[in-house]
């Protein structure tokens, strides 16, 4: 596969697709001359590998993914002339993880939660209708968002106070909460950056190229991946202020929401670099 000297990775809700209705047309133009160059667009997101297919096949994608916050990342066959350094194959993909699956995380959350009986409940121990209760998701979305592979969300229902020491407790037994709206997601030491910087080295070691990296994302658990790519993307969002980075070099702040943000400042950078 040739390349173009650029690979784009992306936060999904609120950055590619609008923050309220999911659409990414405003982007769809966008997504087709990046198609055209060769330039690759890594979906980056806290998605399950379940919704990333189905999503990627909606937008028209079919390159690398990376889910459930940098947890793993998959390659479809063929994108790379060899197998990527560390990866196995599954269901079609080369697949790298960078922690352990879901059933050890869930082992340990099942010994801590006998402490805080009543004040929570987690995906795997509820029904897909109480799923939807609680994500306002319909069915079949809440049904693929169930299929984690690498973590556990928790709905917390009990008070402030005992989420502190539930948190705790969990990071004491070697996990790394992540506090999002109403869930806990508990899982391990990953996150967006620590991928997208394995996805550059093995992209240079296979194409014989140095890449620039470009990071498109609206919220804090994207500060990581903008933090670790050459460019910086900070999409505006309704609902909150652009993520706070520390790098001061290379970083840009759309003036338009979602996709629109994401078309802007993609249509700048590119026509810049060329």
């Amino acid at each position: 596969m040739t390349f173009a000297n650029n690979v784009i990775f992306t936060d999904m809700d609120g950055t590619l697709l609008d923050h309220d209705t999911y659409s990414f047309e405003a982007a769809r133009p966008t997504l087709d001359s990046l198609k055209e160059r060769g330039i690759p667009v890594i979906p980056t997101t806290s998605k399950t590998y379940a919704e990333l297919i189905v999503l990627r096949d909606t937008i028209g994608l079919d390159g690398p993914f990376i889910v459930e916050n940098g947890a793993a990342i998959y390659i479809p066959h063929g994108f790379f002339e060899q197998k990527p350094a560390g990866t196995i194959w599954q269901d079609g993909f080369w697949c790298k993880s960078f922690i352990s699956s879901k059933g050890y995380w869930l082992k340990l959350l099942e010994k801590v939660a006998q402490d805080f009986s009543g004040q929570l409940n987690h995906f795997s121990n509820m029904s897909i209708a109480e799923i939807q209760d609680a994500t306002g998701l319909d069915e079949a979305s809440a049904s693929r968002a169930a299929q984690r592979q690498f973590g556990e969300p928790v709905l917390w229902t009990g008070d402030d106070e005992s989420k502190q020491k539930f948190i705790r407790a969990m990071k004491e037994r070697g996990a790394y909460p992540l506090e999002g709206g109403r869930f806990i997601h508990i899982s391990g030491d990953c996150n967006k950056g620590a991928a997208l910087r394995w996805f550059m080295d093995e992209f240079d070691r296979q194409t014989q190229q140095s890449a620039t990296s470009i990071a498109l994302g609206d919220g804090k658990n994207d500060i990581a991946m903008l933090e670790a790519a050459d460019i910086a993307v900070r999409i505006a969002s309704p609902s909150h202020p652009p993520p706070e980075v520390e790098k001061e070099d290379q970083v840009y702040t759309s003036t338009l929401l979602g996709p629109k943000g994401w078309t802007e400042m993609l249509t700048q950078l590119l026509a810049l670099t060329h």
